[in-house]
């Protein structure tokens, strides 16, 4: 019997292409969905006829309501190997196998120094006055010599860090776990919490979330800050407080924010990152190049095919 093979999230319409899918030929059939995540009763209606859905990232919620409604489902996959949007406890106990990928480690750094510079020297205001026939809007900022603080000092941080030294930064690093040795062997600083916030005047964010992580970026963190700082999140939208870092914005009590990941997404037509002067929003592009797509849908299609011979590989257990 034919297997049923859902790609959905695909949103800018390019999973096709990116990998040979006729290598699942004698599996089953694929479908590309490209809606982004509606209500329960319309993703319920959505799936039902799918044995097999493969997930890019956290784009859609996969709670035990939705796959208590799925009936047919037996296998999901995801883009990396942590996925929280997924109830792997509720996939277990109704016997749905859950596999990951491994994930392009360069993509998430690179959009973090591409956002750090860009605000720093104020391009797009610049790039967009020059195609309105302007020159020369203001004074860009440096980075040479700043202090960039990382909250987050796992394989993306340490990245970023190294960037920063190689543009020689300052650079200074806490989270809850991580300890004055860690850090020393990536070269970096550690400091409280509260320093971290104080002395930055660049502070990217690279912590996963979680219970603990959740607002951890609240008013009192974003008071510590000078009122020359720039705040970078390419990690996940909820670390942030962003009620208390929209009215620091607003009032200019922090010279500008990068945001690639937001709390609800995609981001609502009106909300005020979209609008905001001291504000460079993307639409979560962190991970979305060519190569980590191909990466991520070709070990799709390789845990896939392990599946459907009996032998499933990179399972995610809760």
């Amino acid at each position: 019997m034919t297997v049923q093979i859902a790609v959905i999230d695909d949103w800018q319409d390019v999973a096709r292409d990116v990998v040979d899918w006729s290598l699942l030929d004698e599996v089953g059939q694929v479908t590309f969905l490209h809606d982004y995540p509606a209500d329960r009763d319309t993703l319920a209606e959505r799936f039902q006829p799918f044995e097999v859905i493969c997930v890019m990232r956290e784009r859609t919620l996969f709670d035990e309501a939705l796959l208590r409604r799925l009936p047919r489902l037996k296998l999901l996959l995801t883009g990396g190997m942590r996925n929280a949007a997924l109830d792997l406890e509720a996939a277990a106990a109704l016997g749905i196998q859950v596999c990951g990928t491994e994930s392009y480690k360069h993509a998430a750094p690179e959009l973090t120094w591409t956002l750090i510079m860009a605000l720093t020297r104020n391009l797009v205001q610049e790039a967009n006055a020059l195609r309105a026939g302007a020159w020369q809007q203001g004074l860009g900022g440096d980075l040479h010599g700043k202090t960039l603080g990382i909250l987050g000092l796992g394989s993306i941080g340490t990245r970023v860090a190294q960037f920063g030294q190689v543009f020689g930064m300052r650079v200074i690093a806490w989270s809850q776990h991580l300890t004055a040795e860690r850090a020393a062997e990536a070269g970096v600083t550690y400091v409280s919490k509260q320093a971290l916030f104080e002395q930055a005047d660049v502070l990217s964010i690279h912590l996963v979330l979680s219970e603990r992580s959740r607002g951890l970026v609240d008013a009192q963190a974003l008071d510590w800050m000078k009122p020359s700082a720039l705040l970078v999140n390419t990690a996940r939208g909820p670390i942030v407080d962003e009620a208390a870092l929209i009215e620091a914005l607003r009032h200019k009590r922090l010279a500008g924010a990068a945001l690639d990941v937001f709390a609800q997404e995609p981001l609502p037509a009106d909300h005020p990152f979209r609008r905001l002067d001291n504000v460079l929003a993307t639409p979560h592009v962190g991970y979305v190049t060519r190569q980590n797509y191909q990466r991520f849908y070709s070990l799709m299609i390789e845990d896939l095919l392990a599946w459907a011979a009996g032998n499933p590989i990179r399972l995610l257990t809760p």
